[in-house]
């Protein structure tokens, strides 16, 4: 376990445990890891990856200029690497570094050739900033900056024929700014309202529209079973799939969603250097009284996790987002903001 001012991180899963807004953690999670291990089916905190969300069919269609099948856990498609995706696996670390002039936790993985059934293998790496600031108004502000970095490692000669994988991480976190059982009462504002529509298996069709309901930069409030979000939201539809670097993390920092509750007057935002993020109100959300802390249902937390497009694997237009060849860099940054009003 690795803490932070306001934050704890654990080795299982690069998990964000526990991040503290004037005492409150606004994350779900359980008490321990053992915890985790066996009732973390909603994901809580984890480090998703080889590829986080979906892909179609359960297979990897070209790659290496061969398909490659994976196991289906979310119908007939594969989720969020898989059944036992990098939010399941235990991290190296934490080891403490200095980065960009700030100390920083960092775990790091080796995901071998074969695992999960995606090729080749990977080293990850992640290091964790966090701290407290003040805003223009003088509040303290609890600040934790993410960052992935992933490149293709291993023997080439062992690999025989396999030049590129797939790379596509992210944070899983379930937010709860109310202190209470629900996020009902929460006032949301996203930065855009265009999504990826999808078909019965939530696989993105192709295009890109407005959300029905949501305006861009117009808040709305989480109701006790609406609005339901399950989407993929594009930052900017004009910019080219194919211009979108693998590694983001020279881009600026874009704020994605912003949020805020009346009665706990905690506010948070979430900005990333990420082309699209997914914006979840839980529906799905079922876990029972762990240890002391009470069940958790559907709307006990909303995810913002940004990413790529979905399904950008086996979309021939968005794969250059997530294909990883030997020497190439992929990598992300996301920025957590918390405060008392």
């Amino acid at each position: 376990m690795a803490s932070a001012p306001n934050f704890t991180i654990l080795p299982l899963g690069a998990i964000i445990q526990r991040f503290a807004v004037g005492g409150l953690n606004i994350v779900q999670g359980f008490p321990s890891v053992a915890d985790y291990q066996s009732h973390n089916s909603p994901y809580f905190g984890e480090t998703i990856g080889r590829v986080s969300n979906r892909i179609s069919g359960a297979k990897i269609n070209n790659l290496n200029g061969r398909s490659y099948p994976l196991t289906a856990n979310n119908g007939p498609n594969t989720l969020h690497g898989g059944p036992k995706g990098w939010g399941k696996r235990v991290w190296e670390g934490p080891v403490k570094e200095t980065r960009n002039g700030k100390e920083a936790l960092l775990f790091k993985r080796v995901s071998d050739d074969g695992e999960e059934g995606f090729p080749g293998a990977v080293e990850a790496k992640i290091w964790y900033t966090g701290g407290v600031e003040k805003n223009a108004a003088g509040k303290e502000v609890s600040v934790l900056e993410t960052e992935y970095e992933v490149k293709m490692c291993g023997d080439p000669a062992k690999e025989s024929g396999i030049e590129e994988t797939a790379v596509g991480v992210t944070n899983h976190s379930y937010f709860n700014l109310s202190g209470g059982p629900t996020i009902e009462g929460t006032e949301i504002t996203l930065s855009t309202n265009q999504h990826l529509p999808v078909d019965e298996g939530a696989i993105p069709e192709g295009s890109i529209e407005p959300f029905p309901g949501i305006t861009a930069n117009k808040s709305f409030t989480l109701g006790p079973q609406e609005p339901s979000v399950d989407h993929c939201f594009i930052v900017d539809p004009s910019k080219a799939p194919s211009s979108i670097p693998l590694d983001t993390r020279s881009e600026p920092l874009k704020l994605l969603v912003t949020a805020k509750h009346a009665v706990s007057k905690v506010h948070f935002e979430v900005h990333s250097t990420e082309p699209a993020f997914q914006f979840y109100t839980g529906s799905f959300i079922d876990v029972p009284e762990v240890n002391g802390v009470s069940a958790r249902g559907p709307r006990a937390g909303f995810c913002v996790e940004p990413q790529r497009y979905v399904n950008s694997l086996n979309t021939e237009e968005w794969k250059s987002m997530v294909r990883v060849k030997r020497g190439d860099v992929w990598g992300a940054r996301i920025l957590y903001r918390g405060w008392l009003d």
